[in-house]
């Protein structure tokens, strides 16, 4: 009898004397439990180009990009593995030297033309995307994705939303500078689908894509495949 009732009394004094521990370190014991990032946001950076462009093409500077995300993750059991898909937005400048593109000519049939000129001060073409994006995603650190490797495969599949040219140029004989600028889907491909992979430590990786789709539609334009290489930041 006398052991059984120091038994009880020993279950009930150690969860006490366990919690009295927390108190006097100041610790919560449910703060030990993090909840893991799910990189929900992807914000990239990125330089831009074509593969198969021929010569005449004059592409000049820097052609960057930005592109913005909104993903959910889904983890593959207890693994370090997940799904991950979203959506967001995409938009490219590519810059011209001496040269510019010539998207108003009539008929049907008529393609785009790359255009020679001196007459220009800057030339340039943006072109915007809807994307979707999908990952199959590895993290490091499954508990704090803030921090370790991570690297991921995947694909975006987008729809274009707006293309223009703007050309900017100074009248001759004067100070004054204008712009004009010309708005047209009619050449670019409506569809975009791109191979991407990504590999970093943390918030920070280094991101690629290449194209499966030209950017113009078949006889509407050269044989151009986009491509970018650029930095992504993630979190939340």
């Amino acid at each position: 009898m006398t052991k059984r009732l120091a038994f009880a009394v020993l279950l009930t004094v150690l969860p006490m004397f366990a919690f009295a521990q927390d108190e006097e370190t100041g610790k919560d014991t449910k703060t030990l439990v993090q909840k893991p990032s799910r990189d929900f946001v992807m914000l990239q950076i990125t330089h831009n180009s074509w593969t198969n462009k021929p010569d005449s093409i004059n592409l000049a500077g820097f052609n960057r990009g930005i592109n913005g995300y909104i993903c959910y993750d889904f983890p593959i059991g207890k693994s370090k593995f997940s799904f991950a898909a979203g959506i967001g937005i995409s938009a490219t400048n590519y810059y011209f030297k001496n040269q510019t593109i010539i998207s108003t000519d009539t008929g049907s049939a008529a393609p785009v033309r790359f255009y020679d000129t001196t007459g220009f001060k800057r030339s340039k073409m943006t072109v915007a995307y809807l994307q979707a994006p999908f990952e199959l995603r590895f993290f490091g650190n499954k508990t704090n994705r803030n921090m370790g490797f991570k690297a991921a495969i995947g694909m975006q599949v987008g729809t274009l939303v707006g293309a223009h040219v703007k050309n900017s140029f100074t009248i001759a004989g004067t100070n004054v500078k204008a712009n004009e600028k010309t708005s047209t889907k009619r050449f670019l491909s409506p569809w975009n689908f791109a191979a991407t992979a990504r590999i970093g430590w943390g918030n920070y990786s280094l991101f690629g894509s290449y194209n499966l789709t030209n950017l113009y539609k078949e006889f509407q334009g050269p044989t151009l495949t986009p491509f970018s290489v650029g930095i992504c930041l993630t979190g939340l």
